[in-house]
């Protein structure tokens, strides 16, 4: 390795994470500069919970990511780790390479976006390549796992996940989409055997699929969310932190949603949600009706939730900290809180 600083792409024109398609309206790969305000609002509650301490200068801080797809929060994780640690860990190949073998995992959801992200995060493909900045994985995985893994169909529908056997039981040289992460009767006792050892990640991050074809509907095109499935499977993790984008729709229920809904709204760790109403204002060109939102989770926290509407990049009204579960479902509009029952009912989605 040169004496040069890796993961200074952003001052690049252009950083190549931009430039990429989207694989459909239910995986879409996150903007590097949306990636980076996840990762400031985690610091920050980070840094309020740890007497004003740099969780990037803490070299002992695990993150995962359970369904990486470009690697660009491993990337900006990995980016931020290298800086913060340099110090303590003045010389930079031994930095790197401490950060990318006991620092940073990922699970591909996909084969095609696990050689992504190890490109992204190793400038390799492979992990173990002559052209790889880490210096001691054997395995061409490293920390980010693919394996190709298989739906488990019970009456039609896989038993984790609810996809359609008609719809995805398909050959071999086609993807399963069936997500590891969401396919284990022990998450933990799966992400052993994925990482060779007991693990306890400290931050949980990433932008999980959305739904898949279920085989009902006109034509076959219905569709289950997935997304509630990977948010709980994280948060089973314990982690000491949680960061995820999810569409906004579980605010109001729905779908298979309703008791996600409720979970999610009696949890009182949550930190912050920040709330995108309006179409396109996050993912241009991706269709996902009544918008995004990002949260923040805190294992330790124990009070109200800062909610937080965006529209394109301004902030729409005062933060407001209040519980999320005052209602049946989520009022997305902070000026709604305390109006009559109508009026909260229009403002959910």
């Amino acid at each position: 390795m040169n004496g040069q600083e890796p993961f200074s792409l952003r001052g690049r024109n252009p950083d190549v994470l931009t430039c990429i398609a989207n694989l459909s309206n239910d995986e879409v790969f996150t903007p590097p500069e949306f990636a980076n305000r996840m990762l400031d609002n985690l610091a920050e509650a980070w840094a309020a919970d740890n007497n004003g301490s740099s969780m990037w200068a803490d070299r002992s801080v695990r993150f995962l990511d359970p369904c990486t797809k470009s690697g660009v929060f491993l990337r900006e994780i990995t980016r931020r780790l290298t800086m913060g640690l340099a110090d303590e860990m003045p010389d930079l190949e031994q930095r790197v390479n401490h950060i990318l073998t006991n620092q940073v995992f990922g699970i591909g959801i996909t084969h095609l976006t696990s050689l992504l992200a190890r490109r992204s995060v190793y400038c390799s493909k492979h992990a173990s390549g002559e052209h790889s900045i880490a210096g001691s994985f054997t395995s061409d995985d490293g920390n980010i796992w693919f394996a190709r893994t298989e739906h488990t169909w019970v009456a039609g529908r896989c038993e984790y996940c609810g996809a359609s056997r008609k719809t995805l039981g398909r050959g071999e040289d086609l993807e399963t989409h069936a997500y590891a992460f969401i396919h284990a009767d022990d998450i933990k006792a799966r992400l052993a055997q994925l990482f060779g050892g007991a693990m306890q990640f400290d931050v949980v991050i990433g932008n999980p699929p959305y739904q898949l074809g279920d085989g009902g509907g006109g034509g076959g095109a219905s569709a289950t969310p997935i997304y509630n499935l990977f948010v709980e499977a994280a948060l089973s993790l314990e982690p000491r932190y949680a960061v995820m984008i999810t569409p906004s729709r579980w605010f109001s229920g729905g779908k298979g949603l309703d008791d996600f809904r409720e979970r999610m709204l009696r949890d009182h760790r949550f930190v912050k949600l920040v709330d995108f109403p309006q179409l396109y204002d996050v993912f241009p060109g991706v269709k996902i009706r009544g918008g995004i939102s990002y949260w923040l989770w805190g294992r330790d926290h124990g009070g109200g939730c800062e909610v937080v509407t965006m529209i394109g990049n301004e902030v729409v009204g005062e933060p407001v900290v209040r519980e999320l579960d005052a209602y049946d479902v989520l009022v997305r509009r902070n000026e709604a809180v305390g109006s009559c029952p109508a009026l909260v009912d229009t403002c959910c989605l």
